[in-house]
């Protein structure tokens, strides 16, 4: 079996968005990407995906399919997640992700559906996100029609260019209609921003409920939020050789 490593964390992954409430019945998956390929020589690297339709409590390891990033199966008995190509498209588009997730959790979800961005109203949204969680374009009639989860990582995408929006310090977005995706630089990674993004969007929904102000949080102490947990001088956590 190739990439056992990647293969259980993948695996772990999967199983956490479950555990966590993002994911309902067989809904959702996640990714994770070997960048140096099965040998390490970084010529073709391998995504290791969730399969369409496996239930969560009952997925193993080696029900996972591995492909390439033009979504050639290299190994695995199953069909692929039927989000793949989306999964792929975001890959080659944000270099530095290591994991892509995506869930239809509830309150992202809604967000989406009412195709609105969340607002930034409070530190818990900025300590990890820079700026409010953005919301895509809708696809065209045409886009659907032509390759649809292909455009919709193509979609993603453009909005991260057209906006100059950085997907490390924005790890997540909402597909107008559809439901969120989000990433990191690892699978467990990505299942954090998921959850984080579930929470930030709760949190809003229920700031709007309260008529809180529209403006949102000052941009100032957002910035400063942000910026003191992942900054160039980050006071946040814990420091590698402090004593």
């Amino acid at each position: 079996m190739l990439l056992p490593s990647l293969r259980e964390e993948v695996l772990h992954a999967n199983q956490e968005i479950a555990r966590l409430g993002l994911a309902i019945h067989t809904f959702g998956n996640v990714s994770g990407i070997s960048r140096g390929g099965v040998d390490g020589s970084g010529k073709e690297p391998i995504v290791a995906i969730k399969p369409s339709g496996v239930a969560y409590a009952t997925m193993t390891a080696a029900d996972l399919v591995l492909t390439t990033l033009d979504g050639t199966i290299v190994e695995g008995t199953l069909n692929p997640s039927s989000d793949l190509d989306t999964h792929l498209l975001l890959y080659r588009e944000f270099p530095q992700i290591g994991g892509v997730v995506h869930t239809h959790s509830e309150f992202a979800t809604s967000w989406a559906q009412a195709c609105k961005p969340i607002p930034c109203f409070g530190t818990t949204h900025a300590d990890y996100f820079h700026g409010p969680v953005p919301v895509t374009e809708p696809l065209t009639a045409a886009e659907v029609a032509e390759a649809y989860v292909l455009n919709t990582g193509v979609v993603i995408a453009r909005l991260f260019r057209e906006q100059n929006l950085d997907p490390i310090s924005v790890p997540g977005v909402l597909v107008a209609g559809h439901a969120p995706f989000a990433w990191g630089k690892t699978p467990a990674a990505a299942v954090e921003h998921a959850d984080l993004l579930e929470y930030i969007a709760r949190l809003a929904y229920r700031t709007v409920m309260l008529e809180g102000p529209a403006a949102g949080l000052a941009t100032w102490v957002g910035e400063h939020h942000y910026q003191r947990k992942h900054g160039p001088k980050a006071t946040y956590g814990q420091k590698s050789g402090a004593k």
